[in-house]
């Protein structure tokens, strides 16, 4: 069976922009979908058991490096399922959520997921991040060059010596203009970034839908 993988890392629960943003590409996804909320269900930092488990042989495992290795074994196979993803990733103090990158560090594995002389497994599937953050970060805004979220995201999951996933991003932006009273003039700015996510996420979710040949909803 092929599906969608959701991955959400967002900790604001329904009030989170990324998740809404992202229940547009899913409700306009055609086929299935398998979602992983790693905010009600995150996934441990890579440790030294889930390191070694994957130079050991299975039958000198520890007890941590089973476990250990029955984790990435999991997510992994969950990865490589799926044949297109939508990650909704917030940007967090300039950067991802630690979720996330816990995430990413379990299934990374030389071998499995990533590919050696770009043989990934994954090659060219497409992959949807969307990203909403709280200020502006487009050319002439104060923050301008401060998102270290989407540009690592797209060298993390684009690289073709890596997981050589087809990576476009959604970034809808201003969002404390919806509560920080010094923003407040910027809530049109932030209604429209809005509209345009909401909007690109559908056409995303039908281009991909139309191009992979799975059966569009009605």
């Amino acid at each position: 069976m092929s599906y969608l993988l959701r991955i959400d890392a967002s900790d604001s629960g329904d009030a989170s922009v990324s998740r809404q943003v992202a229940d547009s590409f899913t409700a306009a996804w055609g086929g299935d979908v398998v979602r992983r909320d790693l905010a009600l269900t995150p996934v441990g930092h890579l440790d030294a058991a889930g390191i070694t488990a994957r130079t050991t042989p299975a039958d000198e495992h520890t007890p941590e490096q089973k476990a250990a290795a029955l984790l990435q074994d999991e997510l992994v196979e969950e990865f490589l399922g799926a044949e297109a993803y939508l990650f909704a990733v917030p940007l967090y103090n300039y950067s991802m959520p630690s979720v996330f990158k816990a995430w990413l560090d379990q299934i990374m594995i030389v071998g499995r997921t990533i590919g050696v002389a770009g043989g990934a497994r994954s090659a060219g599937r497409p992959a949807v991040v969307v990203s909403a953050r709280g200020g502006g970060y487009g050319p002439g805004a104060p923050q301008h060059g401060k998102d270290f979220l989407v540009p690592a995201l797209r060298t993390v999951l684009g690289d073709p010596n890596l997981l050589a996933l087809d990576v476009r991003s959604l970034t809808p932006e201003l969002t404390y203009a919806r509560t920080m009273d010094a923003l407040r003039h910027l809530l049109p700015q932030h209604r429209a970034s809005l509209e345009e996510a909401h909007a690109q996420a559908r056409r995303q979710a039908a281009e991909i839908t139309g191009r992979s040949g799975l059966p569009r909803s009605g």
